[in-house]
């Protein structure tokens, strides 16, 4: 073998030699996304509603509604958390946590009872409460999965940073955000008739909310022109019996509600005060 060919061979022979002798190069790991199983339920509309806690106090029941710009804090729970709004009816909370794990430190809020709340709480149209809604600034942070056969979702952070809707990044006493589009949707619904604040017709179950009390549910409203508010049930009546059925809470009282059907007489035994009666009305039809 010539000199010329020995040598080639050795060039060729030598990194393959290096390289059986060098320990294996690491690639840097790209880190795990966080992952987050995220319980929810589904109001009588079929709402997807998660619970969460506001300044660790909760918990409060929220709608996941992409077609909501931003979160939105119902006023008399941000007053209940201690959160004040700025001139504009933003706030930031210092914590703001989704059943599941998930914690978002600093949430950019609106603190505001959208008119669409105020008439589903106000006729039990979700079979729930709800306090407020979480819109596309903060559900386009996560990649979802949902599977309508398990209790759960999965959410895994994303680095996407949505743009901030109209009105999010305005100092106070700036306009041209959320302020100006409702004085634009109020005087295009004048243009066609329609109102602002549309009159709730109230068409189904018995116009009423409760809170969960120490003992029994508590009326927290009532809509005047409901069959409950008309039957003369009050804020502040203590429900203790529903059709001879005793309730401890809200979702006892739910449960029984679903089972009456429209024109189904209704008996509500309530303490006010000292004294206990009984009320009598008929459920309305359903929406």
């Amino acid at each position: 073998m010539s000199l010329l060919r020995m040598l080639s061979a050795w060039l060729l022979f030598v990194p393959l030699l290096l390289a059986a002798d060098s320990p294996p190069v690491r690639q840097p790991q790209r880190p795990a996304d966080k992952e987050y199983q995220i319980p929810y339920r589904l109001t009588l509309a079929k709402h997807i509603v998660v619970r969460v806690k506001i300044n660790r106090k909760g918990p409060f029941n929220f709608i996941l509604d992409t077609g909501a710009p931003a979160l939105f804090v119902a006023t008399k729970i941000a007053n209940r958390v201690g959160v004040t709004p700025d001139a504009n009816g933003w706030a930031k909370l210092d914590r703001f946590e989704i059943e599941g794990g998930l914690v978002i430190p600093q949430a950019h809020a609106r603190i505001e009872t959208p008119f669409q709340l105020e008439g589903m709480n106000g006729m039990g149209l979700a079979g729930m409460e709800i306090h407020g809604l979480i819109g596309y600034q903060l559900l386009a942070n996560y990649r979802m999965e949902i599977d309508f056969t398990r209790d759960k979702m999965t959410w895994v952070e994303l680095s996407y940073k949505p743009s901030q809707p109209l009105g999010m990044g305005l100092k106070s006493g700036g306009q041209g955000g959320l302020e100006v589009l409702g004085v634009v949707m109020k005087g295009l619904g004048g243009l066609l008739g329609r109102r602002s604040s549309p009159e709730i017709v109230v068409r189904g179950f018995l116009g009423m909310t409760l809170d969960d009390g120490d003992e029994f549910p508590k009326v927290h409203s009532v809509l005047a022109q409901g069959p409950a508010g008309k039957a003369g049930l009050r804020p502040g009546d203590v429900v203790q019996r529903l059709n001879d059925r005793t309730v401890t809470s809200v979702a006892d009282v739910l449960n029984l509600a679903r089972r009456i059907p429209p024109g189904g007489e209704v008996r509500l035994t309530i303490q006010r005060g000292k004294e206990i009666t009984t009320i009598r009305f008929t459920a309305e039809e359903g929406i």
